[in-house]
């Protein structure tokens, strides 16, 4: 690939937990607009990765870049931006917060980053819109189904714009209508909005679904 084409490089990533060695020189490069799923067993050192890609865990040795910016390499001020910016992030569990509505979870990533109210709250109704979640914007978590959580979590990773989808075991808690539905929904994002993503998974289907699949075993990639 060429520098304009990579949008994630990482290069012999290392990170050791105590005597635990979770990544062993990971290297990898994901392009604009690719959709990458990352499988292997429990313990093979996924999250781990991803976590560093995200910039939220300093690797041991190595380096990894976003859009050409290495992102360790910035103030811890700088990087919260970067972070901020740049990255949405996507876990097995929604984490909206309950006091909030859906409307109101997906602006904070916005106002934290500083941004007008209004042009937040444009966005965020377009994206709950773009979730099938109009309708719902005004409930709060508890009033929403699993499906809907995530989908407005999923917003909420998307209000910024973010040049990087990360999504860790996105459908791991959800049943097999919902689970059928954010994997839909991640392609549909890449089509519409030129996203790049990249997934951790266990479920093959998903997996299946995507442009590449990595495969991890023992802190490595191996496939």
């Amino acid at each position: 690939m060429t520098e304009r084409e990579v949008m994630i490089r990482a290069e012999g990533l290392r990170k050791r937990y105590g005597a635990l060695e979770v990544l062993r020189g990971v290297s990898l490069e994901v392009a604009r607009g690719e959709v990458v799923s990352i499988v292997g067993a429990s313990g093979a050192g996924k999250t781990t990765l991803l976590q560093i890609i995200g910039s939220l865990t300093r690797p041991d040795g190595g380096r990894v870049t976003l859009g050409g910016v290495d992102p360790f390499a910035l103030s811890d001020r700088e990087l919260s931006r970067f972070r901020n910016r740049r990255v949405g992030f996507v876990f097995q569990f929604h984490h909206l917060l309950p006091e909030f509505t859906a409307f109101e979870n997906v602006c904070l990533p916005g106002l934290i980053g500083g941004r007008d109210r209004r042009e937040v709250g444009a966005r965020a109704a377009e994206l709950l819109d773009l979730m099938g979640l109009a309708a719902r914007r005004d409930h709060k978590p508890a009033a929403l189904s699993g499906g809907e959580q995530q989908r407005a979590a999923i917003a909420r990773a998307l209000i910024n714009s973010p040049s990087v989808l990360l999504a860790d075991e996105p459908s791991g808690n959800l049943d097999t209508h919902n689970r059928e539905e954010i994997h839909r929904l991640f392609f549909e994002l890449r089509e519409r909005l030129g996203q790049t993503v990249v997934i951790v998974t266990h479920d093959e289907s998903l997996a299946a679904r995507a442009d590449r699949t990595i495969t991890m075993s023992d802190g490595r990639i191996v496939g």
